[in-house]
């Protein structure tokens, strides 16, 4: 089951698989249970964040599992009310001590918040938590070029991976772009969009019934060919496992264009635009 999913390595050397389960409001007894269900259908990699409140649930589901903790790859995010050095650093320490583990293997600065202009102060909080064996590799949030490039000016690091808002509503071609010439992975969070219009779409079901698959499959390996990291969430067995099951097929070019064609300019679930949207 460890090889179910192909993986991608970061630019520093840490591997993870090309889907994750996302884990936005899965707490408590039943969230460790569906987290438990998407390992045992051979998940690795799981993405949390201190904002979500389910460290906690994500790390109970970890010791519970029959799966050696060093092939699970756990994510976490840095809220945007603790990006100071000193507030961010203890935020790690305190994420680490709500899920009871001793490093994450990933771990993100959740939004840069520009107004508040402190963001490079969190990053380098990052990287020294690195430096200590908190964490083994070091990533943002929803960064534009712009903040990515004056983190590496900065400081001299650059990110291993930005997760962004990416689905067939809004591709993000310049921004996936821009991390394949820097050598960024790309994560997309919401990758099938919170939104009936995606998965009721007839062009898209065209497509899936050519394939014999769900629109989801569809949608989720149309991530994979484009080099994307997708963390669909999904607290039921069966559709987890669906999720997963997309590496017997493959689109060809038509098709990818025909996805990748229905972005819009403002195609944003929330409006949620990073030059100007903070979140705390």
């Amino acid at each position: 089951m460890d090889k179910l999913i192909p993986e991608i390595t970061l630019n520093d050397g840490l591997t993870l698989p090309v889907i994750g389960l996302g884990t936005y409001k899965l707490r408590g007894n039943d969230g460790v249970h569906s987290i438990l269900s998407a390992i045992d259908m051979g998940y690795r990699l799981i993405d949390s964040a201190y904002n979500y409140e389910n460290e906690g649930t994500v790390g109970e589901a970890v010791r519970r599992s029959s799966v050696a903790r060093e092939k699970l790859k756990i994510t976490s995010k840095l809220p945007g009310r603790y990006q100071t050095y000193g507030r961010a650093v203890a935020t790690i320490q305190e994420s680490l001590f709500r899920a009871n583990l001793d490093y994450y293997d990933l771990y993100l600065i959740h939004w840069p918040n520009p107004k508040q202009d402190i963001y490079v102060e969190a990053w380098e909080a990052l990287i020294d938590a690195k430096k200590w064996g908190l964490i083994r590799s070091i990533g943002v949030c929803n960064f534009l070029p712009e903040h990515i490039e004056r983190l590496e000016k900065e400081t001299g690091v650059k990110p291993s991976l930005n997760q962004i808002e990416l689905h067939p509503l809004f591709n993000q071609a310049p921004q996936r772009k821009w991390h394949e010439e820097n050598n960024i992975t790309t994560e997309s969070w919401s990758p099938i969009a919170r939104a009936n219009e995606v998965l009721q779409n007839d062009t898209i079901q065209q497509i899936a019934d050519h394939h014999n698959k769900s629109i989801s499959q569809i949608i989720l390996r149309w991530h994979y060919q484009l080099g994307a990291i997708a963390i669909p969430k999904s607290s039921s067995p069966a559709r987890q496992l669906e999720n997963i099951s997309i590496f017997d097929f493959s689109l060809d070019e038509i098709e990818m264009s025909i996805l990748s064609g229905l972005t819009r300019p403002y195609g944003r679930i929330n409006n949620q635009d990073p030059a100007v949207y903070e979140e705390f």
